[in-house]
C-alpha cells in the first residue's frame, strides 16, 4: 500500500535534509517532485495541481526557509495536507434510533463487495451486535449462494427469497424478518455490474428507497486507481453516497484512488480492505495513513493489531518462561500463529517508525519475507511430536531428516528454524540477566529472526 509513493517521499525528504538550510529553488524542485510522485501513484491530476501549489505555498510563505529545521518543516506540511487530502476518519458508522441500522452496500461486480458485507458482519459481531446479511442480488448467477457461504464463514445468517422476487420485495421483506427477531443491523448485498448502467442504477436506487438506510456504503477496488473515482462520483451523484469502502489495498503499490476519491466526491472512506481475511477490515484513519505514507509508522494500529490477536494471560505466562529461559518449540509455534493472524509481515513492519528508511537503506531486501517461508516453519513445527517440541534439544540427525519429509521441506530448513530458535532463547536469556544486573544497555544481541 502506497510504497511507490512512500519510497518516492522518503528519498526526497533524505535529500532535502542533507542540504541544511533550503533556498526557494530547493522548494520550487522538491515541489515539482512530489507532483511526480503523486502523478506516478495515480493520484487525479486536478487533486494533484492543488496540493501542490497548498504546500509549495506555506513551504515558501512562512519563516520555513529561514529554519535550521527547514527539512522537517516541509515534512510537517507535507503530511498536515495529505491529512487534509484524506479527509476525516472513517469514525464509527450511523445507527437508527430504533434497530434495526440498515447499511447499503453497492458497488460494481468483481470489486469485493459481496466480501466486504461478509467482512462488514464480522466485525459487528465482534462489537457484541448480531448482524443479518440479506441477498437482493437476483441477475449474476449464484450470487445468493455466494453471500450464503460468506455468511457461514462469519457466522451470519442471509436471509433470501430466490431470484424470482424483486430486490425491494426483497428489502422490505428483510426488515421485516429482522425487526421480529431482533437482529440489529442489516447489511443489503445488491447487484453490480461490470460497468456503470441505467439499469443498475435504478435497480438500487430502488432498493435505497425501500431500505431507508443509514449508511450507503460503496465499495472501490482500489487497484483500479482513477477508474474508482469516476465510479464513485457516478454512485455519489444517483445515490448521494455516505462513505466508501476501499478493497485489494493491500494489492496496490500506488495508492491513488485512496488520496483523490475524499476531494473529488466530498465524502469520506469509511474502511480499508487489507487481505482476503473476513477480519482484514480496518477503519480508516487519515492522520495513521498519512504517516505510514511518509514512513513515520503507525503505532497505535500496530497495537490494536497485537491486542486483539494476544491473550494477555497468555503473554504474561509467556514472559515467565522467557525470563527462566524455559521457551520451547511449543511457545514457538504459538508465537508464529499469532503473528499470522496480525496480518501480513510487510504490513506489520510498515507500521513500525523508520522501518521505511532502514528498508530503503538495504534495497528493500533485509527486511522483506516470503510469506511461504513461515507456511514452511509451521509444516516443520507440526511434523514434530509433542516431546520434540519440549525438548528441541533431542532433534538430532535422524529426526531431523524425518522432520523434512513428514513437512515437505528440505534438512537445511529444519536446520535453519532450530539454529533460529536457539538464537532467539539465547537473546531472551541475556535480557533477562542484563535486566537483573542493570547492564541491559551493554548487550550485543543477535539478529535471530
Amino acid at each position: 500500500m502506497f510504497e511507490s509513493l512512500s519510497e518516492k517521499l522518503q528519498s526526497l525528504f533524505q535529500q532535502l535534509g542533507k542540504k541544511g538550510r533550503l533556498t526557494e529553488a530547493d522548494v520550487t524542485e522538491a515541489a515539482r517532485q512530489i507532483r511526480l510522485a503523486l502523478l506516478e501513484a495515480d493520484v487525479n491530476y486536478r487533486v494533484v495541481k492543488e496540493f501542490v501549489t497548498r504546500v509549495k505555498e506555506q513551504a515558501i510563505g512562512t519563516d520555513v526557509l529561514a529554519g535550521l529545521n527547514a527539512t522537517q518543516q516541509v515534512v510537517k506540511i507535507v503530511r498536515d495536507e495529505l491529512m487534509a487530502l484524506l479527509g476525516e476518519n472513517g469514525g464509527p458508522l450511523a445507527t437508527a434510533p430504533r434497530s434495526p441500522s440498515v447499511y447499503l452496500v453497492v458497488g460494481l461486480q468483481g470489486g469485493g463487495k459481496t466480501t466486504t458485507c461478509g467482512k462488514l458482519a464480522a466485525l459487528l459481531r465482534k462489537q457484541g451486535q448480531k448482524p443479518l446479511l440479506v441477498a437482493t442480488d437476483v441477475a449474476r448467477p449464484a450470487a445468493i449462494q455466494q453471500l450464503q457461504v460468506v455468511g457461514e464463514a462469519v457466522k451470519t445468517p442471509v436471509f433470501q427469497l430466490g431470484t424470482r422476487v424483486s430486490p425491494p420485495d426483497i428489502t422490505r421483506a428483510a426488515l421485516i424478518h429482522a425487526r421480529e427477531n431482533g437482529f440489529s443491523h442489516v447489511i443489503i448485498d445488491t447487484a453490480g455490474r461490470l460497468h456503470v448502467d441505467y439499469a443498475l442504477m435504478g435497480e438500487v436506487v430502488a432498493v435505497r428507497d425501500a431500505a431507508a438506510p443509514q449508511e450507503v456504503l460503496l465499495v472501490l477496488d482500489a487497484m483500479t486507481g482513477q477508474d474508482a473515482v469516476n465510479v464513485a462520483e457516478q454512485f455519489n451523484a444517483r445515490l448521494n453516497v455516505t462513505g466508501f469502502i476501499l478493497t485489494k489495498m493491500d494489492g496496490d503499490a500506488r495508492g491513488g484512488a485512496a488520496l483523490s476519491i475524499r476531494q473529488v466526491t466530498g465524502k469520506p472512506i469509511r474502511f480499508l480492505g487489507l487481505g482476503e481475511k473476513y477480519d482484514a477490515l480496518e477503519t480508516f484513519h487519515a492522520d495513521r495513513l498519512a504517516s505510514r505514507i511518509l514512513g513515520m509508522g503507525d503505532v497505535l494500529t500496530l497495537i490494536e493489531r497485537v491486542e486483539a490477536s494476544v491473550d494477555a494471560e497468555q503473554a504474561e505466562k509467556l514472559e515467565k518462561k522467557l525470563r527462566a529461559r524455559s521457551f520451547d518449540l511449543e511457545d514457538f509455534a504459538g508465537q508464529l500463529e499469532q503473528l499470522t493472524q496480525m496480518g501480513p509481515l510487510d504490513q506489520l513492519l510498515d507500521m513500525i517508525p523508520g522501518m521505511g528508511q532502514i528498508k530503503q537503506a538495504m534495497g528493500g531486501q533485509a527486511i522483506q519475507m516470503d510469506p511461504k517461508k513461515f507456511g514452511h516453519m509451521r509444516a516443520i513445527l507440526s511434523s514434530m511430536t509433542p516431546e520434540e517440541r519440549h525438548h528441541p534439544e533431542i532433534v538430532r540427525g535422524s529426526r531431523r531428516k524425518r522432520i523434512a519429509l513428514g513437512s515437505g521441506t528440505t534438512v537445511n530448513e529444519v536446520n535453519l528454524l532450530l539454529k533460529q530458535f536457539e538464537q532467539m532463547r539465547e537473546m531472551f536469556g541475556q535480557i533477562a540477566t542484563a535486566e537483573k544486573r542493570g547492564t541491559l544497555n551493554k548487550l550485543k544481541l543477535p539478529f535471530g529472526l
